[in-house]
């Protein structure tokens, strides 16, 4: 049950187009694959992360500082251990001032995620457990929508475009979509959710993120305006620019009833606790390679079930199933039903995903459930 030694490996892969969301663009796939190798002969694995600014700056600090950390160490001790990963001393060019300081932080907390991440799946192999029943095993099987609502890069009409992709999600198997809203003008971008509600029809999740791309009052316009509309949206998500993330939160909150999804970007459940004690937000939409692993994320997921707030999950299905199947105020599992915008969730595991209906089955293998296609990892690794 020793941890002998940890092995990480960066991957990359070009996209086929250049997606736009409200304040970003994306063209390529990194991830990052870490086993953990114990002394049994059990060999924890998963892959997440998209990282492409300081993907091997996350690596580095995995082989160089938490490998040796971890070695000899029981991996069953995951309270233990994930301290005495978070508080490594460990210069990353910290300069003590507190904004500049958070790419660093971002950088291994990124790499405890990833070693968290697999530690997790060796202790399910190791208790023969799907991880999912070791956080509490909420049921067998999970809702899906699909991230989707990209901006058209040619000149087909926005409108149309949306209607033709909810009817492609409907076609995947998924409930709903997650469309992309904040980077064009708020009438434009409320006509196209009202072409997707009609497309979709009122059974359909609808779902709008702005990836913080408003001032407050902007976001007060447009989700007045969605209301009045009668669109019956589910949720908004990251409805405010980075340096309004909890007064102006809580500003918008008190004057729309659509409930608010925040916290993919955070890297600390210390900071998902103002989200929710100064922002009043409804759903904490935090993802497990970033903010410090499943172990944080299940700390976060216990906290918001006493403040009567939903967890949700940013991307990365292979792990999030665990997570939204093992708590009971979980939401949805989110793809990518347009395989060309994440290549590597249909390529990497070779036994995963299975989507029937409008969920996801949670895997019965122990462990995260899933083995990962080694002629794919060669393909895309960097060296």
């Amino acid at each position: 049950m020793q941890i002998e030694y940890l092995e990480v490996i960066p991957l990359d892969l070009k996209l086929e187009q250049t997606y736009s969301g409200g304040t970003y663009k994306v063209d390529s796939r990194p991830t990052i694959v870490t086993r953990v190798y114990l002394s049994n002969g059990i060999v924890g694995e998963t892959y997440g992360g998209d990282e492409f600014h300081t993907q091997m700056e996350i690596v580095s600090v995995i082989r160089d500082h938490l490998d040796p950390l971890l070695r000899g160490e029981d991996v069953r001790d995951h309270q233990r251990l994930w301290s005495k990963l978070f508080n490594i001393n460990l210069d990353l060019g910290n300069r003590g001032l507190h904004q500049l300081d958070m790419h660093p932080r971002g950088i291994l907390l990124q790499a405890i995620s990833a070693v968290d991440n697999a530690l997790w799946d060796a202790r399910g192999k190791l208790y023969g457990v799907p991880v999912y029943k070791l956080l509490g095993g909420a049921r067998d099987r999970v809702p899906v929508i699909s991230i989707g609502g990209y901006y058209p890069v040619d000149d087909t009409d926005p409108c149309e475009a949306i209607a033709q992709e909810v009817d492609h999600v409907r076609a995947a198997g998924c409930m709903g979509i997650k469309m992309k809203v904040g980077r064009i003008e708020l009438e434009a971008d409320l006509e196209r959710v009202r072409a997707a509600r009609k497309a979709g029809g009122r059974d359909f999740i609808l779902t709008v993120d702005s990836n913080q791309g408003w001032a407050p009052h902007d976001a007060i316009r447009f989700c007045v305006a969605l209301e009045k509309l009668d669109l019956n949206v589910r949720w908004i998500e990251e409805p405010l620019k980075w340096w309004d993330q909890t007064d102006g939160l809580r500003l918008l909150a008190s004057k729309t009833n659509i409930p608010i999804n925040v916290g993919q970007g955070e890297i600390s459940g210390r900071a998902c606790r103002d989200l929710i004690t100064k922002g009043d937000v409804n759903i904490l939409n935090l993802d497990c390679t970033l903010c410090g692993g499943i172990t944080e994320w299940q700390r976060v997921a216990d906290m918001a079930s006493l403040m009567n707030v939903e967890m949700a999950h940013h991307e990365e299905p292979q792990l999030a199933i665990h997570l939204i199947a093992g708590n009971p105020h979980g939401l949805f599992v989110e793809i990518f039903a347009d395989r060309r915008r994440d290549p590597l969730l249909w390529m990497l595991p070779e036994n995963f995903p299975i989507i029937e209906n409008g969920y996801m089955k949670a895997p019965d293998a122990p462990g995260l459930g899933i083995t990962l296609n080694q002629d794919v990892i060669a393909k895309f690794r960097i060296a």
